[in-house]
């Protein structure tokens, strides 16, 4: 073997040796001086001269010792000055700025501001259910004549639509002509009853006319013109788009035959699902604003109209439904938009910034920044979240305090170490109780 392969053997085994001393603390690095000596006596590291309370070590907060010294991992032992273990027992931590700038902690102060959400979803439009009008026959007979026979076709209140022939409203217009000559020849009777009766006949014979949707003008040109009609002419109840037609001529129709529908397009209905966490938001006549893909750019201004009492079992969502005016016609049903509800702001709330809440599942938390470099963990209760990055507290924090918006996952954690190890040393200096058979025999 050559003489250079030996100088790397009796090195390697030389760094292992002092590895080996260096763990057993025979050999150690040089370490700072926790304390240092001034005119003889030991300079306290306490502000104010202060004997520490006791020491620990850094990397293992339950290894305590009255005087400073080394930690098992060979690291000096951090001191406890008095006034910190009360801290450390309710969960205070204390940093030193250098340490604070070192691991980028900042703060926000707890304020009081109006707070709004602006609430963003699918809409889906549809028909206003209040404009929808059916058109139906209230006498038994056959339709002679359409004169709207397609669907999708735009008609005008008052237009005609289809003509009936009934045999049944042949016979009430004879009678009604009857009732007419019947009343002329008794008008001029010298008995006043008589001549009431002869008018009453034709009011009543009128009056079924009138219940058969007949119009006033058709009644006056048949007893001007003594002529009765073959066929009853219905007409639109409403302007709009037909939407359904289920006749057509020759058919037999009934009193419960749906002949028309009759969709009026001025005002539609838009449906909007939001999540849970949105309802506290959302009210009854609140602005909102839709947008369409086919004209970008374009809005449309409504409220909200209604909020449904129940959720949808399968996608566990709330239906909204808008109300949209819509006069060009320009919204068509079974469209889908963006829609956006601008709801009414929460007037003077406590409120912090939504990164300074620790959530675990359990409870919230806030790191509270206390003078002196000192931190404190507290359970906050919080209320509704606007969405924009702020979040309202109903409890746990006071308005002025300041709270941690940076870091605060090291310091909690640092927190419950703290506070673990302050149990553990009071569960360690508890005297035993006395008569406990478990310390007898004790050293």
């Amino acid at each position: 073997m050559s003489a250079k392969n030996w100088v790397v053997i009796v090195a390697v085994g030389f760094l292992a040796l002092a590895g080996g001393w260096l763990a057993r603390g025979k050999l150690a690095p040089a370490q700072p001086v926790a304390l240092a000596k001034a005119g003889g006596a030991v300079a306290s590291p306490c502000p104010g001269g202060a004997k520490p309370a006791y020491w620990k070590a850094p990397m293992n907060p339950s290894y305590v010792r009255d005087a400073p010294g080394k930690s098992p991992m060979g690291m000096d032992m951090v001191p406890v000055c008095p006034g910190e273990e009360a801290g450390a027992a309710s969960g205070a931590v204390r940093i030193d700025p250098t340490t604070i700038q070192n691991i980028g902690v900042r703060t926000a102060p707890v304020v009081r501001r109006d707070i709004a959400r602006e609430i963003r979803a699918v809409g889906r439009v549809d028909y206003d259910e209040q404009l929808l009008a059916q058109v139906h026959t209230k006498v038994q007979g056959w339709v002679e004549k359409l004169h709207i026979d397609y669907e999708g076709q735009i008609v005008k209140k008052g237009q005609p639509l289809l003509e009936i022939y009934s045999p049944e409203l042949v016979s009430t217009q004879e009678e009604l002509l009857v009732a007419a000559r019947y009343r002329d020849a008794l008008a001029k009777s010298p008995v006043e009853d008589v001549a009431r009766g002869g008018a009453d006949l034709l009011q009543a014979s009128r009056r079924r006319l009138e219940l058969w949707d007949i119009p006033d003008a058709d009644i006056e040109r048949l007893l001007r013109t003594r002529k009765v009609r073959k066929t009853l002419t219905l007409y639109a109840p409403s302007s709009g788009v037909v939407t359904q037609l289920k006749v057509r001529e020759g058919m037999e129709v009934g009193l419960r035959n749906n002949l028309y529908t009759i969709a009026d397009l001025s005002r539609v209905w838009v449906y909007a699902d939001l999540y849970e966490y949105e309802l506290p938001w959302v009210a009854v006549g609140q602005q909102a604003t839709m947008m369409l893909s086919y004209l970008p750019g374009q809005l449309f201004e409504g409220q909200v109209a209604y909020v449904y009492p129940y959720l949808e079992q399968k996608t566990r969502t709330q239906r909204v439904r808008l109300e949209m005016p819509n006069p060009k016609g320009l919204l068509k049903p079974e469209m889908f938009a963006n829609v956006t509800i601008a709801t009414d702001a929460r007037r003077n709330v406590l409120a912090v910034p939504e990164e300074a809440i620790l959530r675990s599942g359990r409870r919230n938390v806030a790191i509270v920044a206390l003078p002196g470099g000192r931190f404190l963990p507290r359970e906050v209760t919080l209320g509704i979240d606007s969405g924009d990055g702020w979040l309202e507290v109903r409890s746990g924090i006071s308005e002025g305090e300041r709270v941690v918006t940076s870091s605060q996952f090291l310091i909690d954690s640092e927190s419950k170490l703290q506070e673990a190890a302050q149990k553990l040393l009071a569960k360690k200096k508890a005297p035993p109780a006395p008569g406990d058979a478990s310390m007898e025999g004790m050293k």
